[in-house]
């Protein structure tokens, strides 16, 4: 099921977050203080290409609060934007009983959007 839901997550809408996340994180590694958000932004694009079969995960170990005070700069700086986005979707796919899948996956995505710093995908 995790495979199907994917490649139909990929040709309806999947491959063009994932774009997004991607050029998002390509503009901010050009700059020194961007490339902790660009890393980021790739770790979202990831999710975003093959989220069926995906969990969003703290981090083993202390993250210390370097992870903490990145995560509030990513809150303001973006974050919040992103997790409503989805958010938003996550409530369109809702409505039709067959969309509930990939609005699940878009709840997973708002999750990991908001803070995704000290957090790791796990397959």
């Amino acid at each position: 099921m995790k495979i199907l839901g994917n490649i139909i997550w990929f040709i309806f809408g999947g491959v063009e977050i994932a774009i997004e996340y991607f050029l998002a994180g390509v503009v901010l590694l050009i700059t020194i203080i961007g490339i902790p958000f660009g890393l980021q932004c790739f770790k979202l694009g990831v999710l975003a290409l093959w989220p069926f079969g995906s969990e969003v995960k703290k981090q083993s170990g202390k993250t210390g609060c370097i992870s903490t005070g990145m995560n509030i700069l990513w809150f303001f700086l973006g974050g919040i934007l992103i997790c409503l986005t989805h958010v938003l979707f996550g409530i369109l796919f809702y409505i039709t009983i067959i969309g509930i899948p990939f609005g699940n996956q878009h709840f997973k995505l708002a999750q990991i959007a908001l803070t995704p710093f000290g957090r790791e995908i796990v397959n």
